[in-house]
């Protein structure tokens, strides 16, 4: 399951849709691994953007991540892919 939490980032909900759009790819490994929780968080820091992801997997795994921009967008693509990696790397280790 993946949940965001937007914080005090005013997100339309075009925005949410791309957001959730940028992680289709991590939902589908965190269907394959069952039983995981995302879990992610953004927040506006000063002129920054701050993307927070929080994964604990049935399996015992848990993972953490946090990315700032200056751009949404940006610090979202930049965990989107740590997450991405984790995730493929965590199901290679699992097989």
């Amino acid at each position: 399951m993946v949940k965001l939490e937007a914080g005090n980032v005013l997100l339309k909900p075009s925005h949410r849709r791309q957001v959730m759009g940028q992680l289709k790819r991590s939902q589908k490994l965190v269907e394959r691994l069952g039983g995981s929780d995302l879990t992610i968080t953004m927040q506006r820091v000063g002129h920054q953007h701050e993307v927070r992801a929080a994964m604990h997997d049935a399996r015992g795994g848990d993972f953490t991540c946090r990315c700032r921009q200056r751009d949404w967008r940006a610090a979202l693509r930049e965990l989107v892919q740590r997450v991405t990696h984790y995730l493929h790397d965590r199901h290679i280790g699992l097989a």
